[in-house]
Order: C-alpha cells, then sequence, then structure tokens
C-alpha cells in the first residue's frame, strides 16, 4: 500500500480570501440560534441554499479546491454517479456532462468538463450531504504544444498523478485503481483526493447528539501511559467547558484528607460542531510521575474550586523488571454495548490483568465524538483502574481525514517514527514484554527502519506487536505488511502479531517466511479477534491457519511468567474457545 497525504479543506486556505471553513463554521452557529433539533434533521438543498449569501455561495463554488495553471486548459470532473445530487454550482459555473465515463474497480464516474483560461481554477463542494466518494479532477492543456505546469495548490501538497488505467484516485484507499479510461483523458494530469473530504460541508442529515453528555462532573476517566508504566501514570478525563481539572492522589492506606499529592492537568477543548447537544467539552490530561514500582495508588479527579470530584479510583504501576503478569487482548470493538458488556465481564472475570490493548477500530467513525463517548461511556468503571493502549484503525483515522479525536483523548508514548503523527504508533514495555503499537493506516515505508530499530535495541524475553490490519487473512491481501513488516518480526523473532479488521477469529501456525514451521520457537503466530458479535459464517480453510472460527466476541488473556506464556481465547461467558502454551 502506498499513502500520499494532503492538507484537507477542514483546515484554513492559505490564500487571503474567506474560506470554506469560515463560511461552514458561521453557518453553523447561526442554525443553532435559529432552529431546533427538528428542523435541523429536516434540512435539504433547498433549505441549505438559503443559508448561505451571494458572496458566501461563491466561496463555497470556487474555493474549496484550487490551483495555477500556466496556460490554457481543460479541466474534467469526475463524479461517481452514485451520488445523484449534482453539486450547486457545477453547471452555474459553466461545467457541461460529456459522454464519457471512467470506472473503477467498483465505481463508474461521469465526467464533467469546462475549459479555463491560464491562472487560477476554482473548484467548489462536493456538496451539503455526506457522500463518501468525492469527485477527482484531471486537466490538460488546451493547446497541444503548450507545456502544462500546476501550481498554488489548495490544499497543500497536492499528489499530481497520471490519467490512466491502474491510476488510483484517492489517498486513503490507494488499491482502489482506475479499470476504464477513455482515450481523451489518458495521459493528463491527475489531482487525487480523499474520499471523505466532502464532510467539510456536511449539513443534510448532520447533525448528532451524544447520549453521554458532559457536566461539571468528571466523567469518562481513562488510564494510559505516556511515560515509563513502572513509575508514571496518566489520567485522562473530560468535563463540560467550564471546569478546571487537577489528580489527587495517594499510596493505599493514606486517604486523601491526611495525604495526597495534587497534580495539575493540561486541558484542550474539543470541538464537534455538529455535535447539537455538547457541541465543545474540556478534556484534561495528568500524568504521575516519580511513583513507586508495583504500587497501588488510590486517586480523584476533578476541580477543587468547585469542590466537584470524581469517584475514587485506584490503579497499580508496573513491576520495575521482571515478574508475572497478564494482559488482555480485544480486537475490534466499534463501541459497541455489547463491548461495554464485555469488558466489564473481564474486569470481573480477571481482576490481576495489568492493562488492555485494542489493535484498532474502537469506534466506527472517528469523526463523531459521540461514538467516542459511546465507547467510553460503556466501559466506565473499568478504565478507570486498568490502563488501555490502543492502536488506530481504519475506521479510528478515517476517510484520509486523520485521527485527531483518538489523539485528543488518549495520551500515549510520543516515541514513534518521525514520519508517522505522535502517539498513532508508539513502543512501551511491561517486565520482560516489548509492545510494538503500529498504526497501520499510516505508510509503511515510513515505518520500518522504526520497527527494526525497536526490536534490535531491546533486551525484552518477549514481543509483541499489535496492527489493526492483519498480515494473514482470507479477505485481504497484506502482502505489502508481510514484506516490510513480517520479515522483520522474522528476523529478530516477534513471539505474536495481533491484528482486528476483519471479524472472525484466526491463530495461525507459527510462521516464518510466509510458511509454516514446527514451533513458536522458529516463528510467529499471528492472531485476529473480534470483541463484538460477528457474522462472518463460514471461513474457508487456510493453509496457515491453525485454529480460525466466527460467530462470537471474543477476548485474549496473555499470563506471562519466566519463559512461560499461557494464551487463551475466551467468549463472554469465559468459555474457553483456543488456548496454547509458549516455552521459550
Amino acid at each position: 500500500m502506498v499513502f500520499f497525504f494532503f492538507t484537507a479543506s477542514l483546515v484554513s486556505c492559505t490564500r487571503k480570501e474567506k474560506t470554506v471553513k469560515d463560511v461552514m463554521d458561521n453557518a453553523i452557529s447561526n442554525l443553532y440560534k435559529t432552529m431546533n433539533a427538528k428542523e435541523l434533521s429536516e434540512l435539504d438543498d433547498e433549505k441549505v441554499l438559503s443559508l448561505f449569501s451571494k458572496d458566501e455561495l461563491q466561496v463555497l463554488s470556487s474555493h474549496h479546491w484550487m490551483f495555477d495553471a500556466n496556460v490554457p486548459v481543460v479541466v474534467s470532473i469526475m463524479r461517481s454517479n452514485g451520488q445523484k445530487k449534482l453539486p450547486f454550482w457545477l453547471t452555474e459555473k459553466g461545467f457541461v456532462k460529456t459522454d464519457k465515463i471512467v470506472k473503477s474497480e467498483q465505481t463508474t464516474y461521469d465526467v464533467w468538463q469546462k475549459s479555463f483560461e491560464a491562472g487560477t481554477v476554482g473548484l467548489g463542494i462536493n456538496g451539503f450531504e455526506n457522500f463518501g466518494l468525492h469527485y477527482f479532477v484531471s486537466v490538460i492543456a488546451q493547446n497541444k504544444s503548450d507545456q502544462l505546469e500546476l501550481s498554488n495548490f489548495f490544499p497543500e501538497n497536492q499528489y499530481v498523478g497520471v490519467m490512466d488505467i491502474g491510476a488510483f484516485t484517492y489517498h486513503d484507499w490507494d488499491e482502489l485503481v482506475l479499470t476504464e479510461v477513455p482515450d481523451e483523458l489518458r495521459g493528463q494530469k491527475l489531482l487525487t483526493t480523499i474520499r471523505g473530504r466532502g464532510r467539510g460541508t456536511h449539513l443534510i442529515g448532520a447533525f448528532r447528539t451524544t447520549p453521554f453528555q458532559s457536566s461539571e462532573k468528571p466523567d469518562q476517566v481513562v488510564l494510559t501511559w505516556s511515560e515509563e508504566p513502572s513509575s508514571t501514570q496518566t489520567i485522562q478525563w473530560r468535563t463540560n467547558p467550564t471546569a478546571k481539572g487537577v489528580v489527587r492522589y495517594w499510596e493505599k492506606g493514606a486517604g486523601p484528607e491526611d495525604n495526597f499529592t495534587e497534580v495539575n492537568s493540561e486541558n484542550i477543548v474539543i470541538e464537534d460542531r455538529l455535535l447539537q447537544n455538547d457541541q465543545f467539552i474540556n478534556h484534561h490530561t495528568g500524568t504521575l510521575k516519580n511513583l513507586k514500582p508495583a504500587t497501588n495508588y488510590h486517586y480523584i479527579v476533578g476541580d477543587p474550586n468547585l469542590n466537584i470530584w470524581s469517584e475514587e479510583a485506584d490503579f497499580t504501576t508496573a513491576p520495575n523488571g521482571p515478574a508475572p503478569f497478564s494482559f488482555v487482548y480485544f480486537g475490534d470493538t466499534h463501541r459497541s454495548p455489547h463491548w461495554g458488556e464485555l469488558i466489564h465481564s473481564v474486569y470481573k472475570r480477571h481482576q490481576n490483568t495489568a492493562f488492555y490493548i485494542i489493535g484498532g477500530d474502537l469506534v466506527s467513525t472517528g469523526l463523531y465524538r459521540d461514538e467516542w463517548d459511546k465507547l467510553l461511556g460503556y466501559s466506565s468503571d473499568v478504565l478507570n483502574k486498568k490502563p488501555l493502549m490502543p492502536v488506530p484503525g481504519n475506521h479510528d483515522n478515517q476517510a484520509g481525514l486523520g485521527a485527531k479525536l483518538y489523539t485528543d483523548l488518549f495520551s500515549l508514548p510520543m516515541n514513534g517514527p518521525d514520519k508517522v503523527k505522535p502517539e498513532q504508533s508508539y513502543s512501551f514495555e511491561y517486565g520482560n514484554a516489548l509492545y510494538l503499537m503500529i498504526d497501520a493506516t499510516s505508510p509503511y515505508d515510513d515505518q520500518t527502519e522504526w520497527i527494526e530499530n525497536q526490536l534490535k535495541q531491546t533486551n525484552a524475553k518477549w514481543k509483541f506487536a499489535v496492527s489493526h490490519f492483519p498480515p494473514y487473512c482470507y479477505e485481504e491481501d497484506y502482502k505489502d505488511i508481510r514484506d516490510k513488516w513480517c520479515t522483520i518480526f522474522d528476523k529478530y523473532h516477534v513471539d505474536m502479531v495481533m491484528s482486528g479488521h476483519v471479524h472472525y477469529y484466526l491463530r495461525t501456525k507459527p510462521m516464518n517466511n510466509e510458511k509454516p514451521v514446527s514451533s513458536p520457537a522458529e516463528g510467529t503466530i499471528y492472531v485476529i479477534s473480534i470483541a463484538i458479535p460477528d457474522n462472518e459464517g463460514v471461513i474457508p480453510e487456510q493453509s496457515y491457519a491453525d485454529v480460525q472460527f466466527s460467530g462470537e466476541m471474543l477476548y485474549q488473556t496473555l499470563d506471562i511468567n519466566g519463559d512461560t506464556l499461557v494464551y487463551k481465547a475466551m467468549n463472554i461467558d469465559g468459555v474457553v474457545r483456543d488456548e496454547m502454551v509458549i516455552t521459550k
């Protein structure tokens, strides 16, 4: 998989004119002042267009996608014929539908064209509904003798490809390539985009509510590690925007009224402008340092000025060096209430678990804060006691628009690859184990050297990697991961790689060089799991599979004691569905 990124229209344009974001922010603010929830839900194209002035419509029709051409050009817009509503500006600005079509492996695109003089070309928004495939563009000089140059792009860092069969059109899904391109369009400059870019102007059916509204009282209290697990603990929580935050903590046996330490939190305001009943929250992060290893601490979080506090909770720091411990792995959770039932069941059954890992797709739409509210609301009274260490999946880092809510809500180690956004890939050690938490939604090549360096430098006895996309599965072929990462796992003998994404359970035979080997001492075991009910049905037999099945939501316990690892896959009732023992 090859990745290309550019700055999306959700950020401000570097040109001096008013931006699409400016116009949309103003419109949404006015809607909240003038419409109730029912009226917001009944918005259609006619009502939406009436919200904007003539000047604002001009911005929406010409400032969404911009570039300069040095010579007169013909611009072709390829729009999916599955999008029934034409952008309001398309015919008004003189674009004409041709008889040409372009096809990818999944979609047919109509071709609309217009001629432009040399200078700035300005194109408009994809629409006001949340259609999943943004249009893309090709450009050719009107005069064949002219040498065409394009520059001054907005969004910035525009990738310019070549319009032809086999070309990709979306940075966030470059495996989706063109299969049919008319001869007249072949060889033109192809301006690629991201599928979800139209979300920046989503108004029709856009407004949401959260079932977990914030208040002055702290909630969504979550433990993670952003630094060393034996001497630090990071605590996150939220309030409404009026409250500030501190952490008060003390060792077990000394109450807060007797001997507590207080740490101020770092606070950020998180906005979801389409979340009509809870648009803004304060998100608080406090990191406790210089803690004693293997020690139980109690804590509360809150605002001392308001004298409003969370319920008391506790955590235990990691041991300083090798000691027996266990952790729990979850596959996709998708903010499901079933996930809430599962993690509460796990917590009651496995009190000595040191921490939890989720292998991506924590939610289904990572851009929506109400989905994160559900994930954290359903896991209340658990994640405030046991740290959670996640990696993002394609639903968390969705549609090419980034994983900002993921990184805003979880404070994680900042020791990842230089070219990957901080906290999306990282590593940590607990006891005698190394954990490589790898963001499979970021470029593979940007992480390969980092992965090798982490494995080369560690003295850990046990080595685990967590990455959302599974190197071995029957539905999708992740050959790039096997070529770039699994060869390194082979070289340094990673014990287990844990993934999700495809909704069934798999444990492979020990694998080395893409072939089964006789024992875990010679190869790596790859696991796929799913933490919500699945409907995968019958799974075809695979030569690399040791155990595979579908139909249940599962979790995995991994108990490590010196040279021995005991692995179990269990369902919500605690029934063991798969198990094995590895002895080094």
